[in-house]
């Protein structure tokens, strides 16, 4: 076990000490060494997949995707070394109370690097107009911010909730871009199809990561086995970015004149543009 520390911060274990303690865990150390190897199969296939892309904006949907998986296998493999993996002793109230409890803290930098390409390729995919998709985009990062807060917060287990409150009232406003904006603005460009796929396979599988949260080690601790729960996160990483981003590249690829059909427009332009009779 690490070093306590007053007050209950992350306490300062040894990269090494973290590193071995991984290791010793079997559940928990193959949750994420199958994402490296998965991330790294991935970043070969989206290559090989977008060798033929050559219209621009097709090519901007490529590499908003293929970064999916090279933040992925670059984060992973900062978990598997302990670099971003530390001890946190929970607050009074917690139900594992005054105990360490080793916190993935690095997945929600992953996540606040991955989940904006998620989005920006689904805004593209959707012909967005600019001013949805950065507010969205920076929800999503606001999101990714205050889950990282929630997790680490040990100063009062209320203000972890407070956090995780926060969290997810960001994650509304994602919600609602992608499911009531943006499915409109993919049926009048043609992407109405493969944009509602996407769509279901990222909500469904999003909406799996606040409820992990709540029942794992970070909250309610109604499953105190970090490795089960990193396996729970790692599952919904391999459906939310490497099914959705193979799907996506899939379609791109043989559909780049209906991709190239639809632009970026903006707020102006959307406002500008004639209603339907």
């Amino acid at each position: 076990m690490s070093p306590t520390t007053p007050g209950g911060a992350v306490l300062q274990a040894t990269q090494s000490e973290v590193f071995q303690e991984i290791n010793n865990d079997v559940l928990l150390s193959s949750s994420l060494w199958a994402n490296i190897a998965l991330a790294g199969l991935s970043i070969l296939l989206f290559v090989y997949m977008g060798r033929n892309v050559e219209e621009p904006r097709a090519k901007l949907v490529w590499g908003a995707t293929l970064l999916i998986p090279l933040v992925s296998i670059s984060s992973y493999t900062a978990l598997v070394s302990g670099l971003t993996v530390g001890f946190i002793e929970m607050p009074a109230g917690h139900a594992l109370a005054g105990e360490e409890v080793l916190s993935q803290w690095g997945r929600y930098l992953t996540w606040a690097l991955s989940t904006p390409m998620i989005l920006l390729a689904l805004g593209l995919l959707a012909d967005a107009d600019l001013g949805s998709l950065f507010t969205v985009v920076a929800a999503d990062i606001g999101m990714c911010i205050t889950g990282l807060a929630a997790a680490l917060v040990t100063s009062s287990y209320a203000l972890r909730w407070v956090f995780y409150g926060i969290s997810c009232a960001f994650f509304v406003v994602v919600l609602y871009a992608v499911l009531v904006e943006w499915p409109r603005s993919a049926a009048a460009a043609g992407t109405g199809e493969i944009f509602g796929t996407l769509r279901a396979l990222t909500v469904v599988l999003w909406l799996g990561y606040p409820i992990i949260w709540a029942v794992g080690v970070e909250g309610l601790a109604l499953v105190e086995s970090v490795g089960l729960t990193s396996w729970g996160y790692s599952l919904l990483d391999i459906g939310a970015k490497y099914i959705f981003a193979f799907l996506l590249l899939r379609w791109v690829a043989a559909n780049q004149d209906v991709v190239a059909g639809s632009g970026l427009t903006t707020e102006t332009e959307s406002r500008a543009a004639p209603a339907d009779d």
